[in-house]
């Protein structure tokens, strides 16, 4: 996983260095793959109050990482991705375009709309995660194309208001949150991505997860 976050560092700087005061802030749920002696090399060419190591002990949650990551934000806005380049920083800009155009509180990335897709998912994988969306799409009716992604731009002030009433663990986490805010009328807008599966790593995404 290492390689993946040192990528992923280097490509967020040289997207957004120039154009974007930004902090990023990783944590870490006590992996044994030398991610945090990567971030701590790291923080010494971009800075300690440009990337911050927040670890924990242990895997404690998909929930409980994004409540101590948001903790430590400073800014107004927070962008919630995986450190592995499935999320690719290249978005960024998109999701910040869209943010200022439309005054939106949530910028979420979206593999099923016109633009959007995936790469190196097999079979099974696209059906199960396309027909999850669709049958909350019925149910639920969130306004939005993809419920169960995790490429997210939120307002801080719109993202400490869900977050505390978030009652799921785990992946479901993040169609709860979603799903919450379009109740809440919170005003949301999608940027079509391609999602790579994994560039780095395996996945910890379990069947039993997906089914959920």
């Amino acid at each position: 996983m290492y390689s993946g976050i040192y990528l992923f560092i280097c490509l967020f700087c040289f997207v957004l260095f120039r154009d974007v005061e930004f902090e990023i802030i990783v944590v870490d749920d006590g992996s044994p793959d030398g991610t945090q002696d990567v971030v701590k090399q790291l923080q010494q060419v971009y800075g300690e109050d440009c990337i911050l190591l927040r670890p924990r002990p242990k895997k404690l949650g998909l929930g409980t990482a994004y409540i101590h990551g948001l903790k430590h934000a400073s800014g107004n806005f927070v962008v919630i991705m995986d450190a592995d380049l499935s999320h690719h920083p290249k978005y960024l800009p998109s999701f910040i375009k869209k943010q200022l155009e439309t005054g939106a509180s949530i910028v979420t990335g979206t593999r099923y709309a016109q633009g959007g897709g995936v790469h190196g998912w097999n079979l099974m994988r696209k059906l199960t995660s396309r027909g999850a969306n669709v049958l909350a799409q019925t149910l639920l009716w969130p306004g939005v194309s993809d419920l169960t992604g995790s490429f997210r731009l939120y307002k801080k002030s719109v993202l400490e208001d869900i977050i505390t009433s978030v009652v799921s663990k785990g992946y479901v986490f993040q169609m709860e949150m979603i799903v919450r805010a379009s109740r809440k009328g919170y005003h949301i807008e999608e940027v079509p991505i391609t999602f790579v599966d994994r560039v780095f790593g395996s996945s910890k995404l379990g069947g039993s997860e997906i089914v959920e």
